[in-house]
């Protein structure tokens, strides 16, 4: 089984429409127009490509298969998502059928990372997933938004068909450590389960880029989240510029790095250069013990709770 970097890139932003890169990002993206991203990324080793389904309801597994089209399967791994709100109440196993429909969309026959996207229905799903791992269609089994007792329940079911839970996907930042709380990281560390996590940068309220005085782009989702904790955050980001400027890196770098500290398995949104150049580097910073601990305790008392309205809390 391949090895996994230790970043996946996020294709959450890309493509548009329903929980499109227009209505959450504000942007307005094609394969044209990421081809440079894509092709950079491939250039630095940064192989592991995340998607969705439901991401722009199809378009953003579209451009990735555009864009995957020119590179050697050897070499890509790809993560896609089945989402269980999408799921066809007509089909015999709605699983394949998204599964099949993902497949399509990008171009590949073989999923090496698929995940249950949120504990809908829980673990309703899991049994249609053992045909795909017994076939190869699918070579790990992943689930997002889960709590530990759901994880636990998904393991436990795919064990007894021989397989393993290999990843847990679920929102991880110095804002949002509730997966920390509740132990989902511990057991994942004794149980050889990656814990991938999302929204690291906050849809870029921890980038750097967005103060007071410059805000997220008006008219997206995540300027309606963000905007109005902008200036409690600013201690925090202070610390993060000042402790990357020793190291000649950006406040985006210091973020990600605290996360792989942490011993996670980031997924960084790209849709620029930039942002894969920030990733690549992030992989080789070093922070101390001490930054760690300045880090999280000015993100304590920034008091900000960045929660998704799609997220419970972890504690089961």
């Amino acid at each position: 089984m391949k090895t996994l970097p230790p970043i996946a890139l996020g294709t959450w932003s890309w493509g548009s429409g329903f929980a499109g890169g227009d209505q959450v990002f504000g942007n307005h993206l094609d394969a044209d127009s990421l081809r440079p991203v894509f092709d950079l990324a491939m250039q630095k080793g940064l192989t592991l490509w995340d998607t969705a389904a439901v991401y722009g309801m199809g378009s953003s597994e579209t451009i990735l298969g555009t864009l995957a089209k020119t590179v050697s399967g050897k070499t890509l791994q790809l993560s896609t998502k089945f989402t269980p709100q999408l799921a066809s109440p007509e089909a015999d196993n709605p699983v394949a059928a998204m599964f099949e429909q993902s497949c399509q969309r990008l171009g590949s026959e073989i999923i090496d990372l698929y995940w249950i996207h949120n504990p809908t229905l829980l673990n309703e799903w899991t049994r249609h997933l053992i045909p795909l791992l017994q076939s190869g269609r699918i070579r790990r089994v992943g689930v997002s938004n889960h709590n530990l007792a759901e994880i636990k329940l998904v393991d436990s079911t795919l064990k007894q068909a021989g397989f393993a839970l290999s990843a847990v996907q679920n929102h991880y930042s110095l804002l949002y450590r509730s997966s920390e709380d509740a132990g989902i990281l511990d057991y994942c560390r004794e149980n050889d389960i990656t814990f991938f996590s999302y929204l690291v940068l906050e849809q870029g309220a921890l980038s750097g880029k967005y103060n007071a005085s410059h805000p997220l782009p008006e008219g997206s989702s995540r300027a309606a989240s963000y905007n109005s904790v902008l200036p409690q955050l600013e201690a925090l980001t202070d610390a993060m510029r000042d402790i990357g400027s020793g190291k000649s890196a950006s406040v985006a770098q210091v973020a990600i790095a605290w996360a792989i500290a942490k011993g996670t398995l980031p997924i960084i949104g790209v849709t620029k250069l930039k942002h894969v150049e920030d990733a690549a580097a992030a992989t080789t910073l070093q922070l101390s013990p001490e930054e760690i601990k300045t880090l999280e305790s000015l993100a304590v008392q920034a008091g900000v709770d960045t929660r998704g309205a799609w997220e419970k809390p972890m504690h089961s």
